[in-house]
């Protein structure tokens, strides 16, 4: 695994631990405990938007980008796998807000079409930049 998946992954799961630890600390004011049934108030006081609750879903929106982008990358190098005629130790997935990068080089034109018709059928590619090469000599 490259240091970049790696690292994202890292980042993946602190960001997810960070948001589970937030929602922890969620005290209600002044009191309160919970929902009231008296209360003039329909939101209940865990749906109100607090301060640093935007810091939080955008940490829970790029951990779930990066999640999501892992699971592509990983998809690809199975398809890439399974695929007759394809090495996967000769092609190189990276994988950003669902754009999948191919590099390497590989053995002949048509390992680099089939590589490319491979990423783009990974549920979730929103494009494939091929930047594959075929070995010469």
């Amino acid at each position: 695994m490259k240091s970049f998946e790696i690292r994202t992954t890292v980042v993946a799961f602190s960001s997810l631990a960070l948001l589970a630890l937030a929602a922890c600390d969620k005290v209600p004011s002044s009191g309160q405990s919970g929902v009231s049934p008296s209360s003039s108030n329909p939101t209940p006081p865990m749906a109100q938007q607090q301060p640093g609750d935007s810091k939080v879903a955008d940490a829970t929106s790029k951990a779930t980008q990066a999640m999501d982008d892992t699971s592509i990358t990983a998809a690809v190098k199975a398809g890439i796998l399974a695929e007759p005629g394809l090495k996967v130790l000769q092609i190189d997935v990276a994988t950003q807000q669902g754009v999948v990068t191919l590099s390497g080089s590989v053995d002949t034109a048509l390992s680099v079409q089939k590589a490319e018709q491979v990423a783009s059928t990974v549920q979730g590619v929103k494009s494939v930049d091929n930047k594959l090469t075929v070995k010469t000599g």
